[in-house]
């Protein structure tokens, strides 16, 4: 069996015969000429490096099936992904309760089964919370760790190929948890939230608690503002002085550690307002602040690296060993593109953020409503609308061989987004163009408007 990890995390363990019946059937429902070539059948025992070369191809096919929108985004390949995922937990399928906190820590309850979707979980609160349907678009359910101070640690966005409840019981810790959070990023949709009782009380309790822990920048006079209209219980009025406010929509970032302006600086990064905001302390102890805006990113990439083992052979590196970067390539100037990468455990969640503003502009730009962008009814069945490409996770395979070293760099990237041709730059970590997610939203800005 082949180990898959999406996202950088196990997903499921499939076998090479489960992965050729999934070729089979893609090919049948979509046609010989859009599926890649699957790795041929062999009659004898495959050697050791027979099976690496074996995994590689069958990595190269995931990566391919998962980036083409069609296939990638295909019912055939989600629910492969999701019963793969559901056996290699060894969950039977039967109804459970799952919890789901709002932002202010309080659980939502609802009973599902085990074998539930993301879109079904998300279906659940809402009917709990009695969320209209045309509102549950704009919500959606996120992997976090909650620290003991009950502050979240944003892990991932739950996507359609994963089962939350397995996701979340299969990490055996009781620190994580699914929240329940917006999902968009242009604040100009809160009107559309605002306008039902159950959307407006999900956005004054996601507001109230970005403000306590310290998300939102407040001043005195500010806070006074607040803690009146919070007393008057005026929510509507709160959460429009609140969009006045400095990082207001953004998610925060644990500290982590970034190459510029130099190597090694200590970083906080917030991610809104089409931007990844910077707040660097720099080697003499000196904060400084800038952002890097979204248009401006020609592309990006995660990389995942694994130091060499000093075990034995075959000895495992633990899983904080494993160290996540996200690497943007920015346009500083008019003909000056340059290298920025975050070394974060949260590279994964900071790329699927770049990916939804950069969906989110498109829309925009195309004329798209976000309610259309979001969801869409087909034979009475929820559906993802074509409008929105889905953040595609390709993954990553390790070899059923256990005697294996571990890979010293593993650069191929954990999340991504159909690729458009990129010519290489002559940025000395320049990598294939596969490792790359070409931004759409990318525009080439002249002197006078930097």
């Amino acid at each position: 069996a082949y180990n898959i990890h999406v996202n950088g995390v196990l997903h499921c363990r499939v076998r090479y015969s489960q992965l050729l019946g999934l070729h089979e059937q893609l090919r049948k429902e979509y046609g010989a000429n859009v599926v890649p070539a699957f790795p041929p059948k062999k009659i004898f025992t495959l050697t050791p490096a027979e099976v690496e070369q074996r995994r590689e191809q069958l990595e190269k096919y995931m990566q391919a099936v998962w980036q083409d929108p069609t296939l990638g985004g295909s019912e055939t390949f989600n629910s492969f992904l999701r019963k793969a995922q559901q056996e290699t937990q060894q969950i039977p399928t039967e109804e459970v309760v799952l919890e789901v906190l709002l932002s202010n820590g309080q659980k939502v309850k609802v009973t599902i089964l085990t074998s539930d979707q993301t879109e079904d979980v998300l279906e659940a609160v809402a009917s709990k919370l009695d969320l209209p349907d045309e509102l549950i678009g704009y919500f959606s359910l996120f992997l976090v760790r909650q620290a003991k101070d009950g502050a979240f640690s944003f892990v991932r966005k739950l996507q359609e190929f994963e089962l939350p409840y397995v996701s979340v019981t299969s990490l055996h810790d009781p620190e994580f948890r699914i929240i329940l959070r917006k999902s968009y990023w242009d604040s100009s949709y809160d009107d559309d939230v605002m306008e039902h009782r159950v959307g407006l009380n999900l956005l004054y309790v996601q507001t109230v608690s970005d403000i306590e822990h310290g998300w939102i920048l407040v001043n005195k006079e500010q806070h006074r503002q607040l803690k009146s209209l919070q007393e008057k219980v005026s929510k509507k009025e709160f959460i429009r002085l609140a969009q006045t406010l400095k990082y207001y929509g953004y998610l925060k970032f644990d500290p982590c550690i970034t190459d510029f302006p130099e190597k090694g600086c200590h970083v906080v990064v917030s991610a809104g307002n089409n931007e990844l905001n910077f707040q660097v302390r720099l080697p003499n102890e000196q904060i400084k602040e800038g952002s890097f805006k979204v248009t401006r990113m020609r592309c990006w990439r995660v990389t995942s690296s694994v130091p060499m083992s000093n075990g034995p052979s075959g000895s495992s590196p633990g899983k904080s060993e494993v160290k996540l970067e996200l690497a943007f390539e920015y346009l500083m100037s008019k003909d000056r593109l340059q290298w920025v990468t975050i070394t974060s455990p949260q590279a994964i969640m900071l790329s699927i953020c770049l990916q939804s503003m950069v969906d989110e502009l498109m829309v925009k730009k195309s004329g798209g409503s976000i309610r259309k962008m979001f969801r869409r009814r087909v034979n009475g069945a929820l559906r993802r609308s074509d409008s929105q490409q889905a953040v595609k996770s390709p993954p990553l395979l390790d070899s059923p061989d256990a005697s294996r070293e571990p890979m010293a760099k593993l650069s191929s990237k954990l999340t991504s987004v159909s690729l458009r041709g990129i010519s290489h730059s002559s940025s000395a970590n320049d990598v294939g163009a596969n490792d790359f997610h070409g931004n759409y939203a990318f525009e080439g800005i002249g002197d006078e408007d930097l």
